[in-house]
This record gives structure tokens, sequence and C-alpha cells, in this order.
């Protein structure tokens, strides 16, 4: 059974896979936490990134995905959106430019917080981003198909929250020396623009299937 959904989820990995990469506020709070309070605060901080990601799970496959399926109209919109959504992630990391350092980096004593906190911290900055409910509405409805499982559904998103979850603790590690992060820093903009032009060609996929 699971090989029948092999495509679809090759598909919806590889596109949650380039969005992940993108920087936002997961990855500035994980590079934020790595740097002044070091690895395992980093990566108790990506742990909860990636826990994050079960709620948008959870309210997509229980509510939204069944609304969209049951209103035809809704569920064109909601495409037409997504879309859009995939398309303006693409173009704004094509005009990425060098960035010389981290916004709020500043020299001012922090407490260094527990391994709990540093989890809740992580896991309400995923949890609470809104643009993480809009990328969860655009893949579970333009990606997947309604006839899929609800079963197989969740095995998508248990494996999102994993990828997510592994990704920013390999973050958290690498850029704990800030020595990287500053390389990071001057040359990533053009890594960032090749994940976007990735994302412009799949944005347009999804608005010709339209």
């Amino acid at each position: 059974m699971l090989s029948t959904y092999l495509g679809e989820f090759a598909t919806l990995a590889l596109v949650h896979f380039l969005a992940v990469l993108a920087p936002g506020p997961d990855f500035a709070v994980t590079i934020r936490q790595s740097v002044r309070f070091g690895r395992l605060v980093g990566t108790c901080t990506a742990l909860g990134i990636g826990a994050g990601i079960s709620v948008h799970v959870l309210y997509t496959l229980l509510g939204v995905g069944a609304l969209m399926h049951a209103t035809p109209w809704l569920l064109g919109g909601a495409k037409l959106l997504g879309a859009a959504y995939i398309l303006y992630l693409g173009i704004s990391l094509l005009r990425s430019k060098a960035k010389s350092a981290l916004p709020g980096d500043s020299p001012d004593q922090e407490p260094q917080p527990t391994a709990v906190r540093a989890f809740v911290t992580g896991f309400l900055t995923n949890a609470t981003n809104p643009k993480a409910t809009l990328f969860f509405l655009a893949i579970f409805t333009t990606l997947v198909s309604a006839t899929t499982p609800l079963a197989i559904q969740a095995l998508y998103g248990a494996w999102m929250c994993l990828v997510n979850g592994v990704w920013f603790v390999i973050v958290a590690l690498f850029f704990s020396s800030a020595r990287v992060r500053s390389l990071f820093m001057r040359l990533g903009h053009w890594f960032e623009r090749g994940m976007g032009l990735v994302l412009l060609l799949f944005a347009g996929r999804l608005l010709l299937s339209l």
C-alpha cells in the first residue's frame, strides 16, 4: 500500500525540505540560541521546532483538509493561495542579499536557559508562525490527493516533524561556531538563490495544474 504513494511522498518531501532550508524565524532562532548559549541549548531549540510542526499537521489533517475537500471552490482558492505563497517564497530567496550579521546580536548578558525552556522556545517559534500555517495548507491541498488515506497523510506529517528536527539540530551544531556563522552570512545568499529558483519551478507547476 505504501508503494502506491511513493511518488506523492517524494514530491511532498522535496518541497518541504526546500522550505525547511529557506531561512526564516526557525532558522534565525536556532542560530541565535546556538551562538549565544552553545550546542545544548541550540539542539533543544531545534528539537522544539521539529515538535512544533505537529501542531500544523494536526489541525490540517483534522479540520482544514476535510473542509477543503468538501468545498470545491474553497479548495481551488486554497490551491491558488498556496501556489502564490510558494511563488512568493521563491522570489524572496532569489532576491536574497549578503548579510553581515544577525539582527539582535549584541553583547548584553542573558541568563542561560534550561533545556526545557529552550525546547519551548523552539516549539512556540514554529507553532505560532503564520507562514507555517499557510505552507501546510498549501502543500496538503496542492500536493496531496483527496483520496490519500488519513493514516498515510499522518505519516507524511510525522516525516516532516522528523526532518525539521534533524535539520535544525544540524544547524545548531554547525552554527555553534561564531566564525562559521559569519562565513555563512557572507556567502549563504548564493545558496538561498538556488533554492529560490527550484521553488519557482514548483510554483509554476502548481499554477499550471489549476
